[in-house]
């Protein structure tokens, strides 16, 4: 039996014969709608959604612990975190909203002051200023600096990967910052903003030493102004490294993490997932192979550069370069060590962090909920719709949703009492890769054989008292921390105390008179229960290293009263 028989073909032609008949425009016209269909559910529009709610755009998610006092004495009093967000309606995708802020953006106009800040290893980088009266309409003047006893707030901005102070966003964030009285300053990265690498060393997304040295820096030279930091993109998960990693010891009284990507490794695998996500990932990895190529002398020497010039991905560039350069075992080493999510729980300042859920770069997979619900110091807030650090608003799209909310936040925070205080302590930071023994007392042999316990705090301001002037510590130092405000305090009071003895420089005392016994005991015990704490050793072992270190003290102590009495013998018989 054939299969088609002489009446089904007979039907196929009228059938063909009737769409014939069809004019062509209707087929076009139905092409266009099924291509409109296509592209609306692939590039994620959302513009019938917000057409359904009347245009009311969507309440904001804040995701917080219950008994998080940042909320309610905070957060609380924000009116835009509390409000709705409604994206620009012909920008309601979210690849729209971050292709158009990456091409356009609509950035304000106007001219940062530019100061080269070199670092300890030799490297340099550029920190792009934009006070307050700068942004207020008046008269640029280039030598109008800030004073040491100026009050007013400065904020910090650390840009996402590849970008400067001349993307469209930071631009934003800079100037409405800046128009509301605060001053402004953008760290850019090594090699970026118009810098060369002047050292060995290139930023990645856990680098975090630039950043503490900005901020010690600005807490050294502007000791009365309240600091806070605003990071984007690669930016905030650098940022929240940063305070993970510091803790309560951060001169930071509060901060902002824009659109974090929080865990590099779902992100890695979240960007080669999709089609349009591949694109992004080729994108970045453009513009990483262009920072390279800025500084290929060095990459050439360093990575591997064939690799680089071939890598078509992120983690391409990251497998040719950035591991070889940050000594990373492996690309998901790298991710892992310098993913934030980990560091989020030991934030101790407060910090709000925004997302938006339908990110196209940094997937909402990678938000560490549970860590920010649990961490009091922190207030997550998460909108539907934004973008990639886009947020545009308005018919015109001329105000960044993110940049108002942001603003307004440490601008509650600023007039509350949750202003974080750095941590009073009586040395210098020590970072992890310190021992228990550097924090132990000093001892001191003086020329005469005589042995005495110092404590930390004499040594310390015995060396403090040679350090150049702090206005130019900054490019002077090599290999120096940048001090602290408690350093600080020390040294005025080293100066105040060398001006009254008139040049006389504090020298740490040669005799065991010099040394109260108060003050050896208080400190051999102080340091006893550090070692018990931390090691949990015997009693007997602590009594045994007790009597180890405080046997040159009593063994002087008890020559000197023994030798006076031997003295006064032959004079008691020669009477």
């Amino acid at each position: 039996m054939p299969l088609f028989d002489e009446s089904s073909i007979h039907a196929y032609k009228l059938l063909f014969n009737a769409f014939s008949q069809i004019p062509t425009s209707h087929y076009l016209f139905s092409l266009l709608i099924l291509s409109l269909a296509f592209l609306y559910n692939f590039l994620e529009f959302h513009f019938f959604q917000d057409l359904f709610s009347g245009f009311r755009g969507s309440s904001v998610g804040l995701t917080f612990n219950s008994s998080c006092s940042l909320y309610y004495d905070v957060v609380s009093k924000c009116k835009i975190l509390h409000g709705r967000y409604l994206a620009t309606s012909w920008l309601s995708s979210p690849h729209i909203q971050t292709t158009f802020l990456h091409f356009f953006g609509r950035p304000p106009s106007f001219n940062y002051r530019r100061q080269l800040f070199h670092l300890p290893d030799g490297g340099m980088i550029a920190l792009d200023w934009l006070l307050s009266s700068d942004a207020s309409g008046g008269a640029f003047h280039v030598n109008n600096a800030i004073s040491k006893e100026d009050t007013t707030p400065i904020v910090v901005v650390i840009p996402g990967l590849t970008s400067d102070s001349d993307s469209a966003y930071i631009k934003h964030l800079a100037f409405t910052t800046a128009t509301r009285g605060w001053n402004v300053v953008v760290t850019n990265h090594r090699g970026l903003g118009g810098v060369s690498v002047t050292s060995d060393c290139f930023y990645n997304a856990g680098w975090t030493e630039d950043t503490r040295e900005v901020v010690g820096y600005l807490h050294q030279e502007y000791p009365k102004a309240p600091l806070f930091a605003v990071g984007t993109s690669i930016g905030a998960n650098i940022l929240v490294k940063y305070l993970g990693e510091d803790g309560e010891r951060t001169p930071l009284a509060g901060a902002v993490a824009i659109c974090s990507p929080w865990d590099l490794l779902i992100g890695d695998r979240f960007i080669c997932r999709r089609l349009l996500q591949k694109l992004y990932d080729r994108a970045l990895a453009i513009g990483l192979q262009g920072y390279a190529q800025l500084h290929e002398p060095r990459y050439s020497r360093l990575a591997n550069w064939e690799g680089i010039k071939k890598s078509r991905s992120i983690r391409d560039f990251d497998n040719h370069a950035t591991c070889l350069v940050g000594k990373f075992e492996t690309v998901d080493t790298y991710y892992r060590r310098c993913s934030s999510s980990t560091y989020v729980g030991n934030v101790a300042v407060p910090l709000l962090c925004i997302s938006a859920l339908d990110d196209p770069v940094c997937t909402r997979e990678a938000i560490p909920w549970d860590e920010c619900r649990a961490n009091k110091n922190v207030v997550l807030a998460t909108t539907q719709h934004g973008g990639h650090l886009a947020f545009f608003e308005g018919i015109s799209a001329a105000t960044v949703w993110w940049v108002r909310a942001s603003d307004e936040f440490l601008c509650v925070l600023h007039s509350s009492p949750l202003m974080h205080l750095q941590k009073k302590e009586s040395g210098h930071v020590h970072t992890t890769l310190e021992t228990s023994i550097d924090q132990g007392p000093y001892v001191n042999v003086s020329e005469d054989g005589m042995v005495a316990a110092l404590g930390n705090e004499q040594t310390r301001n015995s060396t403090l008292g040679n350090l150049p002037e702090f206005q130019n510590i900054d490019h002077k130092m090599d290999n120096e921390m940048v001090p602290d405000a408690t350093h600080v305090k020390q040294v005025a009071e080293t100066k105040s105390d060398s001006v009254t003895n008139k040049g006389q420089t504090c020298e740490p005392p040669t005799n065991i008179l010099d040394v109260k016994f108060p003050d050896v005991v208080a400190a051999v015990t102080r340091h006893l229960n550090y070692l018990s704490r931390q090691n949990r050793r015997s009693i007997w072992l602590l009594a045994y290293v007790a009597i180890i270190t405080t046997w040159p003290v009593l063994g002087s102590a008890l020559k000197i009263i023994f030798k006076g009495k031997h003295k006064n013998v032959p004079a008691i018989f020669a009477r």
